[in-house]
C-alpha cells in the first residue's frame, strides 16, 4: 500500500512539475515575444526616417506647441529635421546607415527565435539580450557627448536599454526555474 501511494504522489508531483514548467514556457514565449515585436519596430521605423523626422518637426518642432514648454526639445528637433534633410538632399547615402541599423535589429530579433522555441537549450541568447541592453547605457553616455547629442536625448536613448532588459530579465528567470524545476541542466 505504501509503494502504491508513494507512486501515485511521485506521479502527481511530476504532473505539477509539468504544469509549472508549461506554465514558465509560455511566459517566457510571450515576453520574448514582445521584445522581438519591439526590437522589429525600432528597426523598420529607422527606414522612413525622411517622413518621420518631417511629421515630428510639425508636431513638436520649432514653432509647435512644444516650443512653449520645451523649447530645447523644439530646437533639438528642428535640428535634427534640417540635417536629416540636408542629408537626404545632398547626401542621401548618409541615409544608408540607418537602412542598416534597421537590419541590425531584425537580425538580432530572428536569433531570439532559438529561445522562444526553446529558451532552455537557449538561454545564451536571453543573456546576450540582457547583456547588450546594459550596454546601451554607457555607449548612449560615452558617444553621444561626442556627437552632440543633448543629455535628455541622451536618457531617451538610454531608455531602450532599461525598457529592453525588463522582459528579458523576466524571461531569464522564468527560465532558470524551468531548468531549476526538470531534470536538465544549462
Amino acid at each position: 500500500m505504501m509503494v502504491l501511494e508513494r507512486e501515485l504522489n511521485m506521479q502527481a508531483e511530476a504532473k505539477h512539475e509539468q504544469t509549472e514548467s508549461a506554465l514558465l514556457k509560455r511566459q517566457v514565449r510571450v515576453l520574448l515575444a514582445l521584445f522581438i515585436i519591439g526590437l522589429v519596430l525600432s528597426g523598420v521605423t529607422a527606414i522612413p526616417l525622411v517622413g518621420e523626422v518631417a511629421f515630428l518637426n510639425k508636431v513638436v518642432g520649432e514653432g509647435s506647441a512644444t516650443q512653449t514648454w520645451w523649447p530645447s526639445l523644439a530646437a533639438w528637433i528642428s535640428r535634427i529635421y534640417r540635417g536629416v534633410m540636408e542629408a537626404s538632399g545632398q547626401y542621401p547615402f548618409l541615409l544608408y546607415g540607418t537602412d542598416w541599423l534597421a537590419f541590425g535589429h531584425i537580425v538580432i530579433a530572428i536569433s531570439f527565435l532559438g529561445p522562444l522555441r526553446d529558451p532552455v537549450r537557449n538561454i545564451w541568447v536571453i543573456e546576450f539580450g540582457m547583456i547588450a541592453c546594459i550596454l546601451v547605457i554607457p555607449w548612449a553616455l560615452i558617444f553621444g557627448p561626442i556627437r552632440g547629442i543633448p543629455f535628455f536625448w541622451r536618457l531617451i536613448d538610454c531608455s531602450f536599454g532599461v525598457i529592453g532588459i525588463i522582459p528579458l530579465v523576466l524571461a531569464w528567470r522564468y527560465t532558470r526555474r524551468i531548468i531549476g524545476g526538470s531534470s536538465i541542466h544549462v
